[in-house]
């Protein structure tokens, strides 16, 4: 896969290209720091990069606009330390939305949904039916099955603090790793393995038990902050249930 990183910080693409080294599927096609640079490099060589990684505050063009201006064949995921574009970035059809400071976990995670949007349909069709035989063999003893780098991985729930969803497929975090797997949250939530999990927003399912402050926004709105350090938005929608979780 031919990836064009584009970020104003030279420190956030020095990581990108730390992270990325170790994959051998991915080969950096090209670098740019503004929206600009970007369309220009990707308008010079048709047909050299199958996806961008883009900030969204940049000079000039934003992310987004960058984004809306790409060849359709050109996929898009968003790295940016701001949260609030995530609804706009997955209106213009995004692959994936980072948010800074992200692990290589998530960064491996974010590449393989990428790769997996590239595949031919006949591979494609194949994860798929990977897919649903994991589905039918959940849940294992108080562990998650996921397919990793052609393995089958056993992740242990207790570990997990959140999970989140995103288009066809749910991301697993614990306090130090991502695992993605190819099903909804809904889905998830519906296993009795996840009984422990609350949603909080519709994107999102925490365990309890990770959690170590409930902090009020004002307005109605609050944060969870795990244990990790992690803050995930509790959204009012679903505020009443995660009380009646609680026991409250």
């Amino acid at each position: 896969m031919n990836l064009l990183l584009v970020d104003d910080e030279a420190p956030a693409l020095a990581k990108l290209r730390r992270f990325l080294a170790d994959d051998p599927g991915v080969r950096i096609a090209g670098e740019a720091s503004d929206g600009e640079a970007a369309l220009a490099f990707v308008a010079a060589q048709p047909g050299a990069v199958d996806a961008v990684l883009l900030d969204i505050q940049m000079p000039g063009r934003s992310g987004l606009a960058v984004a809306a201006a790409l060849p359709p064949h050109v996929l898009v995921a968003f790295a940016t330390a701001f949260d609030e574009h995530a609804v706009q970035a997955f209106e213009l059809n995004a692959v994936d939305y980072l948010l800074k400071p992200f692990t290589r976990e998530r960064l491996a995670a974010c590449v393989a949904r990428l790769r997996d949007r590239l595949a031919p349909p006949e591979r494609a069709q194949q994860r798929q039916r990977l897919a649903t035989a994991l589905h039918a063999l959940q849940p294992v003893a108080e562990h998650w099955l996921v397919a990793d780098r052609g393995e089958l991985r056993r992740v242990p729930l207790a570990e997990i603090e959140c999970v989140t969803a995103a288009d066809n497929y749910i991301e697993l975090h614990s306090a130090t790793s991502t695992w993605l797997d190819r099903t909804t949250l809904a889905a998830f939530l519906a296993h009795p393995a996840a009984a422990p999990f609350v949603r909080v927003h519709r994107s999102c399912a925490v365990q309890p038990s990770r959690v170590a402050a409930l902090e009020p926004l004002g307005s109605g709105d609050a944060q969870l902050r795990l244990a990790s350090g992690r803050v995930i938005r509790l959204s009012r929608r679903y505020r009443d249930e995660w009380m009646k979780a609680l026991g409250r």
